[in-house]
């Protein structure tokens, strides 16, 4: 090879190098850069998970906090944090934290809701000594503060939720275990409040309808009207539901309430009083629009009492349908004269919602056997749209639940 060949491939090879060379240099710079990119965006994104979980955690230990964060130095970075309202109704808030570190900016935004009764397929602060025996299907969340008392095999099918009891599970005997399709909690302290029936009265007042000076109240669901009278042969008063309840709350102000028929809408109702406070279901309680039929019906009633409420003993609730989320807070929901009423003429009652009581009370007696010798059977079917829909205005835990966290 000659020298201009030789200085030649010198020269070549010189150019390759530096271009290489270059391209490395390139390549280290980028990936250095890529490095920091990755590092602040990663650091941010940390501060703002961390800005969360402090608002939140400050939301459980006092629901009415909406102070937030302003620019509070954290990790190198900067946190901010803001809550906001965004249903007056169902107290539903977002909190939306920011964290930043090195000119990056992370978002995080997080939904809450408080927490209502009317999500539960029952809550109880007392079982009463009763048992879930074998033959009782439980769809939906449950909680008791009491020992869970089971007789046999009770099935507890609680979703993405839980099966609760505050003392732990009783059973009879040594044969005895329920059958939980999902997640046990023990141990959990849910009270049902004595707060839950003044609040609905106050909301009743404040932009509802309250029946005051009454002993008894006779109220008729009719479509988006209800219809009202004193006295069981006094003429009915009828009224459109949103023009007399705006809300969607009526209160029968230290008063019997006694109910009947057909929903079209969102309402609550409720009886006050501890010498009174009694609801009396006397006939079907329906909605116009069956969602079990209908999925996008939107027809929710909750059905709230300072004592008890009690399927009335009478013709008209024989094979009794209630649907609604049931809430009584010094009593419970039982039947009426349910000791000597025939099953062959009570039928069951068909509930579609929840029932949340003080005490358990009992709508039959049962033979040795486990059959229906008096009163009624029970065919009783979780609402799954209480998961996420409350009824207006109904009595609440007191603590908010996340239902969303978006990063």
């Amino acid at each position: 090879m000659g020298g201009r060949a030789t200085l030649l491939l010198v020269v070549g090879f010189s150019v390759i190098f530096l271009v290489f060379g270059q391209n490395f240099g390139i390549i280290s710079n980028n990936s250095v850069t890529n490095y920091t990119a990755y590092y602040s965006n990663n650091v941010a994104h940390n501060i703002a998970v961390s800005g969360a979980n402090l608002a939140v955690n400050q939301i459980f230990l006092s629901p009415t906090w909406n102070t937030g964060y302003s620019n509070v130095s954290m990790n190198g970075g900067t946190m901010s944090a803001t809550v906001v309202l965004t249903n007056p109704v169902t107290n539903a808030l977002r909190v939306t934290t920011t964290g930043t570190y090195n000119g990056v900016t992370s978002t995080v935004v997080i939904n809450l809701q408080l927490s209502y009764f009317s999500k539960f397929t029952y809550c109880s602060n007392n079982e009463e000594g009763v048992y879930w025996a074998t033959g009782d299907t439980i769809n939906g969340p449950f909680h008791t503060q009491d020992y869970l008392n089971v007789d046999g095999h009770p099935v507890f099918n609680p979703g993405s939720n839980f099966v609760g009891t505050y003392k732990g599970i009783n059973d009879y005997n040594s044969s005895s275990s329920p059958i939980i399709n999902g997640t046990l909690r023990v141990g959990d302290n849910l009270t049902i409040p004595n707060t839950g029936v003044a609040t609905l009265e106050s909301n009743a007042t404040s932009g509802g309808y309250t029946f005051t000076g009454h002993d008894t109240v006779y109220l008729t669901l009719a479509g988006d009207s209800v219809r009202y009278r004193y006295a069981y042969n006094s003429s009915w008063t009828t009224k459109l539901t949103s023009a007399f309840a705006p809300n969607g709350t009526i209160v029968a102000d230290n008063a019997i309430l006694r109910l009947q028929g057909t929903l079209t809408g969102q309402l609550t109702v409720g009886a006050s009083g501890s010498s009174n406070g009694t609801v009396y279901i006397d006939g079907n309680v329906t909605y116009n629009s069956d969602p079990r039929t209908y999925p996008s019906s939107t027809d929710l009633l909750g059905i709230v009492a300072q004592n008890n409420v009690y399927v009335t003993d009478s013709p008209n609730t024989d094979n009794v349908k209630i649907d609604g989320a049931i809430y009584a807070q010094s009593g419970g929901f039982g039947a009426q004269d349910y000791t000597t009423r025939s099953p062959s003429g009570a039928g069951y009652i068909y509930l579609l919602g929840g029932i949340t009581q003080n005490g358990r009370l009992a709508v039959a007696t049962l033979n040795s056997n486990g059959t229906v010798k008096t009163g009624f059977s029970k065919s009783y079917t979780y609402d799954n749209r209480l998961l996420v829909q409350v009824p207006p205005n109904f009595p609440s835990t007191g603590s908010y639940e996340v239902i969303s966290w978006f990063e």
